[in-house]
């Protein structure tokens, strides 16, 4: 299915942070399809501006494009031993939209981190993030991209061929538990 939608949430803003480079590189190996790389940049979480306010409209817009989407990959940095506050906070306030976006959604989790062990602890905490809202969460292989600075080529492309089989791996069995 050359239609489908696969799309990206990064844990990290930073334009050229390596977990946006690992998002890339398994949208490649994931294709065909189109890919989304979703805007995390939203306002902090606060009940009373949803009271005041309502959802804001670039939440409504990640909510459906999740709704929307074949599968989901979500790259982490680990900052302070967990998954980044701007990943944290996205999941909170699509918590708060109606329906339930990620329910029986393939999911693929990743991380990117510049310590020795790639940001294992992150993921594992992201996991435990994701159980209320039910996602189809694949258990691997796992993806924990180490000194990850120094693990993609000047193009974007993953320099280490073990890196990129296990990526490519994790792929299909997402394309295969999309049904695509």
């Amino acid at each position: 299915m050359s239609d489908s939608i696969l799309l990206g949430l990064s844990g990290s803003l930073r334009k050229n942070a390596t977990n946006r480079k690992l998002l890339r590189e398994a949208a490649r190996l994931f294709a065909p399809g189109t890919y989304i790389e979703a805007d995390l940049k939203l306002p902090l979480y606060d009940g009373d501006l949803e009271d005041a306010e309502g959802i804001p409209e670039v939440v409504q817009t990640l909510a459906d494009q999740i709704a929307q989407a074949h599968a989901v990959i979500i790259s982490t940095p680990e900052y302070n031993k967990g998954p980044s506050g701007v990943l944290k906070n996205a999941l909170d306030w699509v918590s708060r939209t109606d329906g339930k976006p990620w329910m029986d959604k393939p999911l693929a989790v990743m991380s990117s981190a510049a310590g020795r062990a790639g940001g294992e602890r992150a993921q594992m905490i992201l996991r435990s993030y994701m159980v209320p809202f039910q996602p189809r969460i694949l258990p691997g292989p796992e993806i924990h991209l180490s000194d990850s600075a120094n693990e993609f080529e000047a193009d974007g492309r993953l320099a280490n061929d073990r890196y990129e089989r296990n990526l490519q791996n994790l792929m299909q069995k997402l394309r295969a538990e999309a049904g695509i």
